[in-house]
């Protein structure tokens, strides 16, 4: 960690409307860090005082977009405020939305599972989600996630910026395609950075796997590899703090 240099991080005070990946190597926020008072959609949602309760009590009022209107409640991150390495996954899925708290469904559980065997303690990490409500479409009973669209990623993105201002992780990880690109910009791929570290001023380390619901999602033939393979990428985590 001691040979990596990385720009000087300065959360909320950066204006970047361009990324340069594919020129440079090195990912910076896509829109940047924005002051709380701009008129970026959730940005007028943001309280003055920059901490996680005030932060956790603003959000639930958050009508930045239309998907307040689909979700029970905000599922805002939930971890101490000191932790050094921080997840972000998509969106909260039905039992998120339903318990008011992130990575508690399967995909949760297979998560805490592979953190168990990767000799991380859960509870030392921050968890949160690149959209803080939960998308869904009706089958029958059942509420069936649906990808969150560029304009509602980018409506829910100052308060996952305030959140990495507040925690100020040492250590980032994003969890699947929409967490990676919410902040590292589109062009960016998750299977070719997986047990490598990205070049980015938004934490001393960041680095990428794929989302735990990819897992279950997959082929049930493939599952105990790709679990394996998740298992190792933190592993490689572990080794970063």
């Amino acid at each position: 960690m001691d040979s990596l240099v990385q720009p000087q991080w300065s959360p909320l005070f950066r204006t970047d409307t361009q990324q340069s990946a594919a020129e440079s190597g090195w990912y910076p926020p896509v829109e940047g860090f924005l002051f709380p008072t701009s008129g970026h959609r959730g940005g007028n949602f943001l309280p003055k005082e920059l901490s996680l309760p005030a932060l956790r009590e603003a959000a639930a009022g958050c009508k930045g977009c239309h998907l307040w209107k689909l979700g029970t409640q905000t599922v805002f991150g939930e971890g101490p405020e000191s932790a050094g390495v921080m997840f972000v996954g998509e969106q909260p899925g039905d039992q998120e939305d339903r318990a008011g708290k992130p990575f508690v469904g399967p995909a949760g559980r297979l998560l805490d599972k592979a953190l168990a065997e990767a000799g991380i303690d859960r509870s030392a990490t921050y968890m949160t989600n690149a959209v803080k409500h939960f998308k869904w479409q009706e089958r029958g009973k059942r509420r069936i996630h649906q990808k969150p669209t560029w304009a509602e990623i980018t409506a829910c993105r100052p308060w996952l910026e305030a959140e990495l201002a507040v925690v100020h992780p040492r250590v980032l990880v994003l969890l699947g395609a929409t967490a990676a690109q919410s902040l590292l910009g589109r062009e960016f791929r998750v299977t070719q950075n997986r047990r490598t570290l990205v070049e980015s001023s938004l934490a001393e380390a960041v680095t990428a796997t794929i989302h735990p619901s990819a897992i279950l999602r997959g082929e049930p033939e493939q599952k105990e590899t790709e679990f394996a393979e998740f298992a190792d990428d933190l592993r490689f985590v572990a080794s970063l703090f």
